[in-house]
């Protein structure tokens, strides 16, 4: 256990993190490379130690120790139009990192340790300044430790985890007067406590699975308030990480697997979306796995509409948020398609791949009374790939 512990610290750091647009909102379609490869699905289906991100009941299949380490290379394509044409977004590469370790203690304990990249929103309009040279960070990391319990086909989990955060956002405005002002304070971070829960049965094939992932209310200073006073708006520092909750089915025969998922993430209920108007997201994705003695190929697909909710942009509020939220935080791409395998190199190694394509979705909204603003509407388009791959060790 010691060994892989030190094995996934090394990994985190080397990785590091950066900025992300991820796609169910601000929120990835999946923490995990094989999960991934089905287009997030894996509440009701194990993926062994990379379980232990998405179910942590189902880190309950691994036999010994295993340990999954690699990352995500997001490439998203955004571009914003406030009048004068679309302006193409600079932040087009971005790296999300992913550790999974879990261990059998005996017949019933299970425990793992965890650190991934959960989700994130960045643009950089910097050379643009009809889109107020906008540029947004946002980076979310978390640590967890896994525990799960197994008695007969029926598991339980649950996962503390440490969060950490981290927001910059930085444009520039006219104020009142018709003069351009900077607006931006540096990186504000935060560090808070959360949990997951896990749970799976397991009869005849098919796997049931639930869980449930807490808020976590983040407060980064004067980020979010600097902001909203450029466009009029009063609004807190807090960002919380919208609580998500989750059911997942799969069915095994022979070397063929089909899964399902539903998840809902309560944006909502969330400090901060909730002062932007965004709604809960219905997520469905779909997945199918063929695994062979050496090799397992997946596809998948996943669905859930945009949250982002048009607001009145003819109100000088509405405007304001519609403008902020097409500007700063275009989460609205709503379709992917997915791909991935694993390849088994010996029995002890095996690597990870998958693909994911999110088309091209255009949002317009009205903004006619957002301060500063001469135009009637804002416009984003946004696409994504993503690429994505880990190497697995048995022991």
């Amino acid at each position: 256990m010691k060994k892989t512990i030190k094995l996934a610290v090394v990994a985190a750091l080397a990785l590091g993190t950066t900025s992300a647009f991820a796609t169910n909102g601000s929120v990835m379609i999946s923490t995990g490379v094989k999960a991934t490869g089905m287009a997030g699905t894996g509440i009701g289906m194990s993926h062994g130690a990379e379980s232990a991100l998405v179910n942590p009941a189902l880190i309950t299949s691994v036999k010994g120790s295993e340990v999954s380490f690699g990352g995500t290379f997001f490439m998203p394509d955004v571009s914003n139009n406030t009048g004068d044409g679309y302006h193409k977004s600079d932040a087009d590469l971005s790296v999300v990192p992913m550790v999974a370790t879990a261990t059998q203690v005996n017949d019933n304990l299970f425990i793992g340790v965890g650190m991934w990249g959960t989700a994130g929103m960045g643009v950089d309009y910097r050379n643009s300044a009809s889109q107020y040279k906008m540029v947004t960070n946002l980076q979310l990391m978390q640590f967890g430790v896994p525990v799960a319990y197994k008695v007969g086909s029926f598991s339980v989990a649950v996962t503390p985890l440490l969060q950490y955060g981290a927001l910059d956002i930085n444009f520039a405005s006219p104020d009142r007067a018709g003069t351009i002002q900077q607006h931006g304070n540096g990186v504000a971070q935060d560090l808070r406590f959360g949990y997951n829960l896990g749970a799976a049965y397991e009869v005849a094939g098919f796997t049931v699975g639930a869980v449930y992932k807490s808020k976590i209310d983040m407060d980064y200073k004067n980020q979010i308030p600097d902001a909203g006073r450029a466009f009029g708006l009063i609004l807190g520092s807090d960002l919380s990480t919208p609580a998500e909750i989750g059911l997942g089915l799969s069915y095994a025969f022979g070397v063929n697997t089909i899964a399902v998922d539903y998840k809902q993430i309560k944006y909502s209920d969330a400090k901060g979306y909730k002062d932007f108007g965004w709604d809960d997201q219905n997520v469905y994705s779909l997945g199918y796995e063929y695994r062979a003695k050496t090799w397992a190929a997946r596809v998948g697909y996943n669905y859930a509409a945009s949250p982002i909710v048009e607001q009145n942009g003819a109100t000088p509020k509405g405007g304001a948020i519609n403008t902020l939220n097409l500007l700063g935080f275009p989460g609205i791409v709503e379709s992917h398609y997915a791909i991935g395998g694993t390849y088994n190199v010996s029995e002890k190694v095996s690597f990870d791949l998958a693909y994911v394509y999110s088309p091209e979705v255009t949002e317009t909204f009205a903004n006619s009374g957002a301060t500063g603003h001469a135009g009637t509407t804002i416009s984003t388009k946004h696409s994504q790939t993503a690429l994505s791959a880990a190497v697995n060790f048995n022991f």
